[in-house]
């Protein structure tokens, strides 16, 4: 008899998601994908003014992380909306407290809060300090501050965990015109193969996930018949991928299906690299 594949381990979870509250966005995704499996779901923004909304998002009167909280609720799961500067130390101690008082557990991270894509696509030659350090900041301090706060929880909780960073896989082609991103992101891979390292003794698992061209709100930065060329050149596949199939990535990760899967940063990228 076959037996379908399940994905176990999750059900009664608590997640937490940053960089969540955008509609058109793989952090959405994710904690969607995290709560269909069973996650109650903290999904932080940075709480963003609704002046700034894209207009996609205020033609449908999308309200950033309390949306994304409502349509997980929807599902049948608990959900926390918060906004948090994910490079501001003591707000990240206090979401986790938060987390604590409110579900009395943790059990999934996901590092996905990043800088927007903007100022810091130049040459370096250009590229102005403060560009660089705000990058740097969002992208890998972030990362740290929120996976050291939650490690500190989870080796203390004794339950094991898995924790989550949102690579990318610019953080391997490095390409011009991007130094602070690329640097940012291969930053991230290699501090996520130090933490599980030290963490794996604790049944805590951290990877990193490295998308390609996702089809997301960060392609509006260019024509989309640029984008469209850029795919059929590079992409073996032929196009774009979606947030949810990264976030599907993600979910598999977090569960007991990979519970021997550590320390690694896997390209989602429809074949654009094949040999890292």
């Amino acid at each position: 008899m076959t037996v379908a594949l399940e994905l176990t381990g999750l059900a009664g979870k608590v997640a937490v998601v940053t960089g969540a509250g955008r509609m058109r966005a793989i952090g959405r995704a994710i904690a969607v994908e995290l709560a269909r499996a069973g996650c109650d779901v903290v999904v932080t923004g940075t709480g963003r003014d609704p002046s700034r909304y894209p207009r996609e998002e205020r033609d449908v009167g999308w309200r950033d992380v309390e949306s994304v909280a409502e349509e997980i609720r929807s599902l049948g799961r608990r959900a926390t909306p918060a906004v948090l500067d994910v490079t501001d130390e003591d707000a990240v101690s206090a979401l986790v407290d938060q987390v604590y008082a409110a579900y009395g557990r943790l059990d999934v991270v996901v590092n996905n809060a990043a800088a927007a894509r903007g100022a810091d696509r130049v040459p370096v030659v250009d590229l102005p300090v403060d560009v660089w350090d705000h990058v740097l900041r969002v992208n890998l301090r972030g990362t740290f501050l929120v996976s050291r706060a939650a490690a500190r929880r989870l080796v203390a909780q004794g339950d094991g965990g898995s924790i989550v960073n949102i690579s990318s896989i610019g953080g391997k082609l490095m390409g011009a015109n991007m130094a602070a991103y690329a640097a940012s992101k291969a930053a991230v891979q290699s501090l996520t193969s130090s933490m599980a390292k030290e963490l794996g003794r604790y049944r805590i698992r951290v990877n990193a996930v490295c998308p390609g061209v996702t089809e997301t709100g960060r392609l509006d930065d260019l024509p989309s018949q640029t984008w469209a060329r850029y795919v059929r050149e590079h992409l073996p596949l032929q196009r774009a991928g979606t947030a949810q199939e990264v976030a599907w990535t993600v979910v598999f990760l977090a569960s007991e299906q990979a519970a021997w899967i550590t320390g690694q940063a896997w390209n989602v990228d429809g074949g654009q690299l094949t040999v890292r």
